[in-house]
């Protein structure tokens, strides 16, 4: 069931976002241009420009990521004692670092500064890296397999990694960590990820019934000026698309039971479903 999940989550993503949908709408318009439903056709293109002239000008990705970004506290306080730290996977492109034999990261690589911060601060905490392949193409190259090479340039010793190289997504992320290191509900974990991300991650993890203290990094939204005009296509697309992502993830996790709440809050106690 989690296999057909995983490529049902891609395949209907790659159809339904928002990149695509204009380009969707866009061929179908140019099509009825030639056939009897021309005003139609004209009402899809007025909608395609229409739409992208708005997305161009205004930060409308960031509008709908920042009631996610603002729901948890930046570097919040933490108990004297951490018993672990776990950190999401998504920060390396496995595609890329095998290809050029090098570690190749991305945007949200600042997971994986915090995860060294913290588990300086937290010698004697358990550290987890959770992360295989999300790509459909390519399931054999693992984020798991280069993150060893990148921690030890940030002072993290080989020996205190604790590696989970299966997961595909968030809801495996959680039930697989789970699984492999056998995590009490009495511990005290701090889960690090994009903030974004935080709210579908704190509902995996709840429905494992496992409580995390949220510590989110790699902020998208600049907070305070959302409501600039700003001509950027190319970023403002990528944020809308990115947005987009997140909201129809959220309501998928908790239609498929995969998150204990639409939107889980910033608590050590996981409330039921």
């Amino acid at each position: 069931m989690d296999t057909l999940f995983f490529w049902a989550s891609k395949i209907i993503w790659a159809l339904i976002s928002p990149d695509s949908l204009l380009l969707f709408l866009f061929v179908l318009g140019m099509l009825l241009l030639n056939t009897r439903r021309r005003a139609w056709g004209h009402r899809l293109l007025i909608i395609c420009c229409t739409s992208l002239a708005v997305i161009a000008f205004f930060p409308v990705g960031e509008w709908l990521l920042y009631p996610l970004e603002k729901r948890f506290a930046v570097q919040p306080t933490l108990p004297a004692h951490v018993d672990g730290i776990i950190v999401l996977g998504g920060s390396i492109n496995g595609t890329n670092s095998a290809a050029w034999g090098q570690i190749e990261s991305n945007e949200t690589a600042e997971r994986i500064h915090a995860f060294a911060e913290l588990a300086s601060r937290y010698p004697q905490a358990k550290l987890v890296f959770t992360g295989g392949s999300g790509s459909i193409r390519n399931q054999d190259v693992r984020e798991a397999d280069f993150i060893t090479q990148l921690t030890a340039t940030l002072g993290i010793a080989s020996d205190r990694l604790l590696i989970e190289s299966e997961s595909r997504n968030t809801w495996e992320n959680a039930l697989y960590s789970k699984q492999n290191f056998g995590v009490s509900r009495d511990e005290h974990w701090v889960l690090i990820t994009s903030a974004f991300h935080m709210t579908r991650s704190i509902g995996a993890f709840c429905a494992q019934d496992w409580p995390v203290i949220p510590w989110p990094v790699d902020h998208r939204t600049e907070r305070g000026n959302l409501l600039r005009i700003e001509l950027n296509l190319a970023h403002h697309l990528s944020s809308l698309t990115g947005a987009t992502r997140e909201w129809v993830g959220l309501l998928a996790y908790r239609i498929t039971g995969k998150s204990t709440q639409l939107l889980a809050g910033a608590t050590m106690q996981c409330r039921p479903s």
